[in-house]
């Protein structure tokens, strides 16, 4: 008997429909059909940390493991202790006093905190101010939310920092919600303190809360610290920070990372994560609140080796002239495209005549074109490598 063709379909919710294009899995695509060709390929392109997690954490994990304690469900919001290990860091770091039982969210990992934030503070019709270039994941919260976003241009003349003069009154009027990231992704510039002064008033003024995305928060250059939005007087009454172990103890996958500041988001944040999570799997936090209160050294080396990288590489931007100006902090370099070039087809033609991958510019935004983002996550002597592959090409 021949059996009917089924006429049953999946068909996905609208928001489905409208998130916003995975750019960089294209560029993992590209980067693994030339590995797979057999050629050497120095991937630049991604913001994968390439050391290993610090000794003493891992064997936190290793010992916590074996803890019965953590083989039940844990605390939905989270172990007490591991957020006064977190509030005791702000504390030491950035002298920020946080209530550990009201100001601080235990989240799965920073990306998670991220996109889930505009779903829980966003309706359709409100508007989200958005650094433009930035990190493609706050695209994804807001479209998930049916919110509108506003773009903040981020331009060299500016030092990447947005103009909030220039924007919009009505879009000023509409915004409920906005992105900030310093150290910044892509562009690795810094915000001083002036500029979270700023930001403070315009916020209160306008009613805005702030999402300080602090993910490279530990990795500033030339001896200078880069400053949390905490630190700035009234930032708690209008924002809060998203802080990752990812970048600063190597644990990007682990999956770990806070938000802290203003109470009544930090409330919402631990009710959504009620309805999604039963929080992190208790020896994951044991280990992480070991980092936050043990032996900070691995941190101040992991910075210096990040800075020693930008130098050697900076060196050899030079040797073949291609100019720009040494990253401030983070761990990526933002460079320009050689001339004639978009920053795809520059991206494109690194990666097929020099074996080079980096990560073009317009995946962050439509002011990222004309440049591309390089990280600086790989030796010394591979990062020079790619630069005099790429000075081979003459196009500088």
């Amino acid at each position: 008997m021949v059996q009917a063709k089924s006429q049953f379909q999946v068909v996905p919710a609208d928001r489905m429909m409208h998130l916003p294009t995975q750019f960089f899995s294209n560029l993992v695509k590209k980067a693994n059909a030339r590995i797979a060709e057999g050629h050497d390929v120095i991937n630049l392109g991604q913001g994968n940390p390439d050391l290993p997690t610090p000794a003493h954490i891992v064997e936190s994990l290793q010992s916590a493991a074996a803890n019965p304690t953590y083989h039940r469900y844990p605390p939905f919001s989270g172990f007490l202790y591991l957020k006064e290990a977190i509030a005791k860091r702000y504390k030491e770091d950035y002298n920020v006093d946080l209530d550990p039982e009201t100001e601080v969210a235990i989240l799965f990992g920073g990306k998670t905190g991220l996109v889930e934030l505009s779903q829980i503070l966003l309706n359709p019709g409100d508007v989200c101010l958005v650094p433009d270039p930035g990190y493609p994941d706050y695209w994804s919260g807001v479209v998930l939310s049916g919110a509108e976003m506003v773009m903040m241009p981020l331009v060299e003349a500016n030092q990447y920092l947005p103009q909030y003069e220039a924007l919009s009154p009505s879009d000023v009027e509409r915004a409920k919600l906005m992105f900030l990231n310093y150290p910044n992704n892509p562009t690795s510039a810094v915000a001083n303190r002036q500029f979270y002064q700023d930001t403070v008033s315009f916020a209160a003024k306008h009613n805005i809360i702030v999402a300080s995305d602090f993910a490279y928060g530990a990795l500033g250059f030339d001896g200078k610290r880069p400053v949390s939005f905490l630190e700035t007087p009234g930032a708690k009454e209008v924002g809060i920070e998203f802080y990752t172990m990812s970048k600063t103890y190597n644990m990007a996958g682990w999956r770990v990372a806070f938000a802290v500041g203003n109470k009544d988001i930090v409330r919402l944040i631990n009710l959504m994560q009620d309805h999604m999570y039963v929080s992190l799997f208790g020896a994951v936090q044991e280990a992480a609140a070991a980092a936050l209160t043990g032996p900070q050294d691995s941190v101040y080396k992991l910075c210096a080796t990040y800075e020693s990288r930008r130098n050697a590489m900076f060196s050899a931007l030079q040797e073949i002239g291609w100019k720009s100006n040494p990253s401030a902090g983070s761990f990526f370099a933002w460079l320009p495209v050689a001339d004639g070039y978009d920053s795809v087809s520059f991206a494109d033609k690194l990666l097929e005549e020099a074996n080079v991958v980096v990560a073009a510019g317009v995946g962050f935004g439509k002011h990222g074109e004309g440049y591309v983002r390089v990280g600086l996550l790989s030796s010394e002597e591979r990062l020079k490598e790619a630069v005099y592959r790429i000075g081979e090409l003459k196009l500088f």
